[in-house]
């Protein structure tokens, strides 16, 4: 069972929807019990950086998910989920992250994209083979949405967005933990590829491909 967790912020049942769509079972909650006990977490979520992880916090889900990344649980983050795991954001200055990918979330700038937030379909250049990719062509289109960009460390990056004259990680693995900028629930049958390859890496229990 996959654990899509619920930590009342926007674009949660979406996730759930596509998960059910695929014959994949999965559960949003918030329960600790259920979180340690799936085979894989999903961790979405559309807003600000500080709502989230405040709302983490409160339910006590930022320290059980550092504590699932550790034992090497498979975990997706996707849109403001991805940003989150990361150490900061600019979008909530003096408020730390998840802290368990390097790195830090600024945002876009007008003298180098022609509109705020990126909104849309855009592609993704693959920069490194990996199971969440697979039955996918390079520069496949994903659906987009949102103002602030991850700056990762290149060694994490396996994918890449141009927009403007700004290339940003728009997709990063590092061992049992993936994120996605874009949404995989809401761009067709290439997000539903992803959330399908996801499902096969926790059933087959390995992590290979990096």
């Amino acid at each position: 069972m996959i654990a899509i967790i619920d930590y009342d912020i926007g674009n949660l049942k979406s996730v759930h929807k596509a998960f059910s769509f695929l014959g994949v079972p999965a559960k949003l909650t918030s329960s600790h019990q259920e979180i340690s006990a799936a085979g894989g977490v999903v961790l979405p979520g559309v807003g600000a950086f500080g709502e989230g992880i405040k709302n983490l916090q409160r339910k006590n889900l930022d320290y059980l998910i550092k504590k699932i990344a550790a034992r090497g649980v498979p975990l997706l983050g996707i849109c403001l989920g991805m940003q989150l795991l990361f150490e900061e954001s600019a979008e909530t200055p003096g408020t730390a992250g998840l802290g368990i990918l390097q790195g830090e979330v600024k945002k876009f700038s007008l003298s180098e994209v022609t509109k705020i937030p990126h909104m849309g379909w855009n592609q993704v250049c693959m920069q490194k083979k990996d199971p969440l990719f697979c039955g996918l062509s390079d520069r496949s289109n994903f659906y987009f949405v949102h103002s602030y960009y991850v700056q990762a460390d290149e060694k994490d990056v396996i994918g890449k967005t141009r927009y403007g004259i700004r290339t940003f990680s728009s997709v990063i693995r590092s061992n049992n933990i993936w994120g996605f900028q874009c949404h995989p629930e809401k761009s067709s049958i290439f997000g539903l590829q992803v959330l399908k390859n996801f499902s096969e890496v926790i059933e087959n229990g390995s992590n290979s491909g990096r």
